[in-house]
């Protein structure tokens, strides 16, 4: 089941930074981008959505309930991190069936899930490696097995395809609309890619200088009226 996602006066203060987001939501099986420059705050906003940090004010909900009010292990979230944050001492498959673990599924189960996940993406034959001694587009089918073998209703994506060439980029963009059918959950994805948006999103909102400025369907992002501070991030 997708899940939903609804931000209501938001503000994060993270060290010199501040984030606001005065009002978003993102509908159950939409692929939502976030999109802006480096250091604009688009990460912050997707930690933000994950309950990461407390907030200086406003609401985060998910599937109608505050996420600060949602234990960790219980809001259906999967994140994957633009580093993918693998752990290194695990091997594929132990990272992938790490969060099977910690919530307590049986032995039968996690090879099981896991299994399926190594056939999904392809890595069955990398099983057994560390992360050390893979490549760039196995470590991130890694990261995307390890979220999603727990299911979630929406999937947190950080700037995923920025490390790959453009090959295996154009080749994952295919991956992720497959996953997006196969679990029918939400996606929200980081990207600082304006193509990439447009490519992959239903929506996309442009985040600024800590701001969520503005909000469009993804095949129009380019046509619509925006202010000054929009049209240049867009080159227009």
């Amino acid at each position: 089941m997708a899940g939903s996602v609804r931000i209501e006066n938001l503000r994060v203060t993270r060290g010199d930074f501040t984030l606001t987001v005065g009002g978003l939501s993102i509908n159950p099986r939409e692929i939502f981008a976030i999109l802006g420059e480096t250091g604009s705050g688009k990460t912050v906003l997707m930690e933000a959505i994950a309950g990461a940090f407390p907030f200086d004010e406003g609401h985060i909900v998910l599937n109608g309930m505050d996420v600060d009010e949602v234990a960790v292990q219980h809001r259906s979230l999967g994140v994957v991190y633009q580093d993918y944050a693998l752990f290194p001492h695990m091997t594929v498959r132990e990272n992938i069936s790490y969060g099977l673990r910690m919530h307590g599924v049986s032995s039968d189960e996690i090879k099981h899930r896991v299994d399926c996940q190594l056939e999904l993406f392809s890595i069955a034959h990398i099983a057994d490696r560390y992360p050390g001694i893979i490549s760039g587009g196995e470590s991130q089918r890694t990261a995307l097995a390890r979220a999603l073998v727990l299911e979630p209703e929406i999937l947190l994506l950080d700037e995923p395809f920025s490390a790959l060439d453009p090959t295996t980029k154009q080749r994952m963009y295919a991956v992720l609309r497959d996953i997006h059918q196969r679990f029918d959950c939400t996606i929200v994805l980081v990207t600082h890619d304006f193509n990439e948006a447009v490519q992959l999103a239903d929506r996309v909102g442009v985040v600024l200088n800590g701001r969520l400025r503005m909000v469009a369907e993804a095949n129009r992002l380019f046509d619509m009226g925006h202010d000054e501070d929009v049209r240049r991030f867009l080159g227009r």
